[in-house]
This record gives C-alpha cells, sequence and structure tokens, in this order.
C-alpha cells in the first residue's frame, strides 16, 4: 500500500529541500566557488588583448536573442538555442533508446551463455575502444545522410557501457538464487523476471548513466561535422563566425542540459531499483 510518507520519499522536489535544509554548505559551497571563478575569469578577461571574452560581455552579446528569447525562428539553421537543443536532444533520444534496448539484450544473452561471451566479447572490447566519431565516416558512406549518420553515432557510442554492465550484473546473479530456481523449478520466463532482471537492473543503470552521458559528449562532435540544426552546429558554425560570445553560452546550456540528463536517469533509477539494491 503506498502512503503519504512512501510518496514524499518518492517525491523529488522533497528530497531536493531536504537536502538543502540538511546539509546549507552543500549548496552555499558550490554558489561561492561559482562566484570566485567568475570573478577570476571577469579579472583575466578585463586585460587588453584578451581573446575570450569576460563574463559580463558574454551576457551582454548574447542576451539578446539567445538568453531572454531562446525560441525565436527564421528559418534554415537561424533558430534560438532551444531548438538547437531540442534537434541534439531528438538524435540522442533515438540512438540511445535503440541502444538501450540492443544493448539490454545483447548483455543478457551474452552474460547468460558462456559460449556467446566467449566468442562476442573479445570482438565488443575492440570495438568499445573505436573513438566514436571514427565511425561517422563509415555512416556517412553507408546512409548518404546527416541525420541517421549522426543517430547511428550515438547509437554506436552509448552501446558498448550498457552490454558491458549488463554481461556483468547477469554474470553475478548470486548462485544460490540459480540453485533455488532449480529447486523450485521456475521456468525460464519465471526466472527471467523475478530473479534476473531486478538482480542486474542496478548494473544496467550503471550503463545507461554512462551511456546518456557518451552519448550527449559524440552529439556534440558528430554535429560539428554533419551540420544542420543543433548545438553542436551551433558552435561550430559561431567559431567560424568569430562569435567567441555565443559559445560560451551554448557550452553553458551543453553543461546543464548534460547535467539534467545524468539526474534524470538517476532518478528514474532510484524509482525502479530497489533501495537495498542502489
Amino acid at each position: 500500500m503506498v502512503t503519504q510518507t512512501s510518496l514524499r520519499k518518492k517525491n523529488p522536489l522533497v528530497s531536493i529541500f531536504k537536502s538543502i535544509f540538511k546539509s546549507p554548505q552543500k549548496v552555499i559551497a558550490p554558489l561561492v566557488a561559482l562566484a570566485i571563478l567568475l570573478i577570476i575569469w571577469q579579472i583575466l578577461a578585463s586585460g587588453e588583448n584578451v581573446s575570450l571574452p569576460s563574463p559580463t560581455k558574454v551576457i551582454a552579446d548574447t542576451w539578446d536573442p539567445y538568453i531572454i528569447d531562446p525560441f525565436f525562428d527564421n528559418g534554415g539553421v537561424d533558430k534560438g538555442l532551444f531548438w538547437q537543443i531540442l534537434a541534439s536532444l531528438r538524435r540522442v533520444a533515438i540512438g540511445f533508446s535503440l541502444a538501450t534496448v540492443v544493448g539490454i539484450a545483447l548483455g543478457i544473452l551474452i552474460g547468460s551463455n558462456k559460449l556467446f561471451y566467449s566468442a562476442l566479447d573479445p570482438i565488443f572490447q575492440v570495438l568499445r575502444t573505436i573513438p566514436p566519431l571514427a565511425w561517422l565516416p563509415i555512416s556517412l558512406a553507408a546512409m548518404r545522410q546527416a541525420d541517421p549518420s549522426a543517430i547511428f553515432v550515438i547509437f554506436i557510442t552509448a552501446i558498448w557501457p550498457i552490454i558491458i554492465n549488463t554481461t556483468v550484473g547477469v554474470q553475478q546473479i548470486p548462485q544460490d538464487y540459480r540453485n533455488v530456481s532449480k529447486v523450485l523449478r521456475l521456468s525460464n520466463l519465471t526466472f527471467f523476471f523475478n530473479i534476473l532482471i531486478p538482480s542486474t537492473l542496478p548494473y544496467i543503470f550503471t550503463g545507461l548513466k554512462i551511456g546518456i552521458g557518451l552519448s550527449w559528449l559524440a552529439i556534440i562532435a558528430a554535429e560539428m561535422l554533419v551540420g544542420g540544426v543543433g548545438i553542436g552546429f551551433f558552435i561550430w558554425d559561431a567559431y567560424n563566425s568569430g562569435y567567441m560570445s555565443e559559445i560560451i553560452i551554448a557550452l553553458v546550456y551543453v553543461g546543464i542540459i548534460g547535467l539534467l540528463l545524468d539526474r534524470l536517469v538517476s532518478f528514474i533509477a532510484s524509482l525502479v531499483v530497489a533501495e537495498e539494491q542502489q
């Protein structure tokens, strides 16, 4: 039965406010550190012949339209940062979702079968060391379109940590669990849903957290090369045009979105994975 207490425990806003009031230094300390860094940056960027703009100049240069109106759309690639980030997030969502499905399935298969593990693990260990952007020319040659190529780069980047962590999770299922399932003569389906999946979930979500971070890193670099609407191409276009302030404000957005994606996966994990397994 769900009680008010359990709902409060699951509510992320309640947890945030509790953590703030319980440990205010966790909020105050980062704010002070950020203020100090901004002051140092302002001082260093205020001299003559400085290539990087100061924080105040960045805000002044990008206030209109990139800060106060991120939703503008003048057609083509001349769009606000909201649309640029949304296009990148769409590619990440498609590529990461495909990597999640395929990665978990392959991880369970490899972790459950010693023959498959012996055959495929060395291949995967080699493939996962290939830099993500090295796959881009191959995907462009095969698909001949920029958007599917960028999505493929996301897929191939995110899939390896998901496969590896899922495989380890399946292999780490206690032997006692397997013995009990044999004694009780549980069907393969019952063992899968009641033992394998619950035992493997913490490992799966570890792979998902790593995968989503790598996906967001890879899409920025991929979009610089494939072009079109997206925060990666926006940064590269701003560099070619010499607009350093636009690059910096875009990087701020990129960092915030990356943090939110990580926290989103962590929040979903807190809802799905039992507390004793975290």
